[in-house]
This record gives C-alpha cells, sequence and structure tokens, in this order.
C-alpha cells in the first residue's frame, strides 16, 4: 500500500510518500480500501507539530471507502461495506486501518466522495449549530471562512434551523457562494469591518454567537461583535492561535461565553456518531445539502492540497483521491 507519511514536523514538504506492507486489521478494527480521504487544517496541525504526535506519523482522520478485512470481535459491518469515519489514523493511503467503532455505514444514494467530504467537517458544523449553541429563529450568528469547507456547510444547516447568519469572506468570488449558501449579509473581510457591520445590522446590540476558525486574525474583533452573555465558538486557527488573554476581558465585554470545542467530544457515544451521520447523509440522499468539492487530487499531491488549504484560497472541500 500507499501512504502520506511525515518524518519530521515542518512545511508540506515535510510530506513523503511512502510504499509499505499493507496491515491486518487487528481485534476491533476493520481494513478499508479507501476510495477518498478528507483534507482538514487538523492534518495541517498535526503535520506542523502544533498538535503533536509521536513521529513518524500518517496523516489525514477522515476518509470513505470499502470494508475489505475485518478484526475480531467486529459486529455491525462486513466485508464489501461502504465505509466513512472522521477519527482514523492515515486516511491519506490507500487503505486504512481504522476502529469499527469509528465508521459509519454510508447508504445507497449517497457517493463515497461525498460521505469523506462531510464526515469532519459535516459533523462539526453539525454539532456547532445544533448543540455548542442551539441556534433558532431568534438567532443572529457571524460565520467566520464563510466559504470554506465547514463555512459552507455550517452557513446552510444555520439557516435550516432559521437563524440570520451573517457570513464573512476575504472575495467578492467567496462572497457570493456564501450567499448562495443562505447567509442574509456577507462581509468581505479584506474592504469591511465585520464588528462594524455586525452592530449596524443588529441595531447596535451585537450577534448572539460567533463561529470562528480563523483564531488570531479575527479573535479581538469576534469577541467586541457579540451581545451582552453572547457566545464566542472558537473552533480553529487557520491564521494562528489565540494569544494568552485575562478571563476578566470577558466580564468586561459583557459576561461573554467562550468555548473551545471539538469533535470528538460531540460523537462520545455511538448515538451521537451514527445521529451526526445520519442527519447529514439523510440531507446529502434528498439533495438538501450542498456540498462544494473544491478539488479532488491524487495522493501524490498531498503537499499540493496542504498548500492550497493553508493559502485560504479554497473553497468547499479538498480531497484526496488514492
Amino acid at each position: 500500500m500507499r501512504a502520506i507519511q511525515v518524518k519530521k514536523a515542518g512545511g508540506p514538504e515535510a510530506m513523503e510518500i511512502v510504499d509499505v506492507a499493507t496491515p491486518e486489521p487487528a481485534a476491533g478494527e476493520v481494513r478499508v480500501r479507501v476510495e477518498a480521504a478528507g483534507v482538514n487544517f487538523i492534518d495541517v496541525y498535526h503535520r506542523t507539530g502544533l498538535y503533536p504526535r509521536p513521529l513518524p506519523i500518517r496523516l489525514g482522520e477522515e476518509g470513505a471507502g470499502i470494508v475489505e478485512a475485518v478484526g475480531a470481535e467486529v459486529r455491525g459491518v462486513g466485508v464489501g461495506d461502504r465505509v466513512a469515519w472522521a477519527s482514523g489514523t492515515g486516511s491519506y493511503a490507500t487503505h486504512a486501518i481504522v476502529r469499527a467503532a469509528a465508521v459509519v455505514r454510508v447508504p445507497d444514494g449517497v457517493a463515497s466522495r461525498l460521505a469523506a467530504a462531510v464526515m469532519l467537517q459535516g459533523m462539526t458544523a453539525h454539532y456547532l449549530v445544533t448543540d455548542t449553541f442551539a441556534l433558532g429563529a431568534a438567532h443572529t450568528c457571524i460565520v467566520h471562512a464563510a466559504a470554506g469547507g465547514v463555512g459552507l456547510l455550517l452557513c446552510q444547516l444555520a439557516k435550516r434551523r432559521g437563524a440570520r447568519v451573517i457570513g464573512v469572506a476575504s472575495t467578492d468570488a467567496k462572497a457570493e457562494l456564501a450567499r448562495a449558501a443562505g447567509c442574509d449579509v456577507v462581509v468581505v473581510s479584506s474592504r469591511d469591518d465585520f464588528e462594524s457591520e455586525a452592530r449596524r445590522i443588529t441595531g447596535g446590540a451585537g450577534v448572539d454567537v460567533v463561529y470562528d476558525s480563523v483564531g488570531a486574525a479575527t479573535w479581538d474583533k469576534s469577541l467586541h461583535a457579540l451581545r451582552r452573555r453572547g457566545m464566542m465558538v472558537s473552533y480553529g486557527n487557520s491564521s494562528g492561535p489565540v494569544a494568552p488573554f485575562a478571563p476578566l476581558l470577558l466580564n468586561q465585554l459583557g459576561s461573554l461565553f467562550l468555548t473551545r470545542p471539538k469533535l470528538a467530544d460531540y460523537v462520545a457515544t455511538r448515538e451521537e456518531l451514527e445521529r451526526r451521520a445520519g442527519d447529514l447523509f439523510s440531507l446529502l440522499a434528498k439533495k438538501e445539502l450542498d456540498v462544494r468539492i473544491h478539488a479532488e487530487l491524487p495522493l501524490d499531491r498531498a503537499a499540493d492540497a496542504h498548500r492550497m488549504l493553508e493559502s485560504r484560497a479554497t473553497t468547499g472541500k479538498l480531497l484526496l483521491v488514492p
């Protein structure tokens, strides 16, 4: 089998493609022939060492494919099943070993590439609007990187819950994509100030919640765009991590709430995993969720995929197709 490996943390050039023996699944595991692997910022964080892991590491947490072998004690999934996952290791490969408890069956009517595209980013968007801050018709939210992979899905799911959505995008072209995804207003950050616009749109009150995947570059203005007792949801740091701050700041800005969630804590049980993935698959099967695939690249262009992602030039999902 072929896989992408990182021996030393660094830039995209740290990734190399290696040929290794195809492994056999241990108890509780399945071996999957990967049909598509999702490219996500968490892979960048693993590659750079921002989220440290013992080296060498195999990149890729998300994917979809066909089960080729099952280990002992595996129940509910068998050889030939199409499955998808968001918490694997080494999905940038022709084959992946995944815990059986982490995979979900992909129903007929949902292509494997779409399943791979929504497992991590789609379930992230799902928990953000349903559980982290349960959006409703009375709420106004800001979605940063609204034309990105999570952003486009987040905007659609937020509108399905009746919220007023203010999207933030860096260019006019990205703004058009955000509007098509359901944003009521889109602020072009290269030209306009999203904090001022949010205050204007809400009559000075501020928004109920900010969904911020950007991090350092948007942190201060995101806090100042919130209403009294509003919630800052910092779920990524594509521009770099937020600098340390005194919690007293949350008090001074109106008794704000702050959370830094991760997907693992919102699919902590099998029921949660199946419910979130099932909701997304149902929407996909009914064509009620639009998944934009920015590009599909072969494994040997994994470094290019990371460069594209880090440049913030992407609109939608990047996939590696072995």
